[in-house]
């Protein structure tokens, strides 16, 4: 008699726990979204079905500002991101192994290991020093600071995709007298278009909706969107703020259903 392979879903009560976890994961969002399109001025209180307060968001100038200042930073940050990513990427997947490799790793990955506060504050010291050495206020700061978390997210699966990568296509450009550069751009590059765009998605939704480091960083009148929500719901918690949160979670799922796709492995 064949030996049956040990299942986790076969546990007595994984189905249960399953549906207990995906509930508390889901449920807060799913209120949030309905109460968005809650009539009333309460965020408890169900008065009926109404837009209004998508339309408040949309004619709000602060919004409006936040918004635009959100998706300035995100995009130059992710680029940046990005590009020191692919980088660090080709640096230590693209030659034999050497020592310090996993020193490294560690510190291209630092930021995910530790704690964002602690990140935040060094941040905050440092471009604390640099702004009154320069007397420079600008969004440059925050777009450093948003690149530097960014970079170990878009690095994974850019690394990941080089990791999967055959080999024998870029030596067999070299052995066709191909320079490291044409072979760069003809045939590395091009398969590792996806892995790139995948970590530039990834950056980009990270930096969209990161708060910690943006609220110590950030000077006065340079609100993101989360950050102008943040202040928000310190005064008064109204429907617009689940109306801006919907609108900010359907950009993140797009982006995150592209980032999946890019990644998946085909058959």
């Amino acid at each position: 008699m064949a030996e049956r392979s040990f299942e986790v879903s076969r546990l007595p009560g994984f189905a249960t726990v399953a549906i207990v976890v995906f509930v508390l994961l889901y449920l807060p969002i799913l209120t949030l979204v309905v109460f968005s399109f809650n009539s009333g001025p309460s965020v408890a209180v169900w008065e009926g079905w109404s837009l209004h307060w998508y339309a408040d968001a949309w004619n709000n100038e602060a919004v409006k500002g936040a918004t635009a200042r959100s998706l300035i930073i995100a995009t130059c940050a992710s680029a940046l991101a990005t590009t020191v990513a692919t980088m660090a990427a080709l640096g230590t997947t693209r030659r034999a192994a050497f020592g310090g490799q996993t020193f490294i790793y560690v510190v291209i990955n630092q930021p995910l290991m530790v704690p964002e506060i602690v990140t935040a504050v060094a941040l905050l010291i440092l471009f604390g020093v640099v702004k009154q050495a320069t007397g420079y206020q600008g969004l440059a700061y925050l777009i450093l600071a948003h690149a530097a978390f960014c970079t170990p997210f878009a690095y994974l699966p850019i690394r990941a995709r080089l990791e999967g990568m055959d080999l024998s296509l870029e030596t067999a450009a070299a052995d066709l007298y191909a320079n490291p550069w044409q072979t760069f751009r003809h045939v590395t590059l091009p398969l590792l278009a996806p892995g790139i765009a995948a970590g530039a998605m990834l950056a980009f939704v990270i930096s969209l909706d990161d708060v910690v480091i943006t609220e110590f960083v950030k000077s006065a009148g340079q609100d993101t969107l989360p950050t102008y929500m943040l202040g928000q719901m310190r005064r008064a918690i109204t429907p617009e703020v689940n109306a801006i949160s919907t609108a900010l979670l359907g950009l993140t799922v797009v982006l995150l259903t592209l980032f999946f796709i890019l990644t998946r492995k085909k058959n």
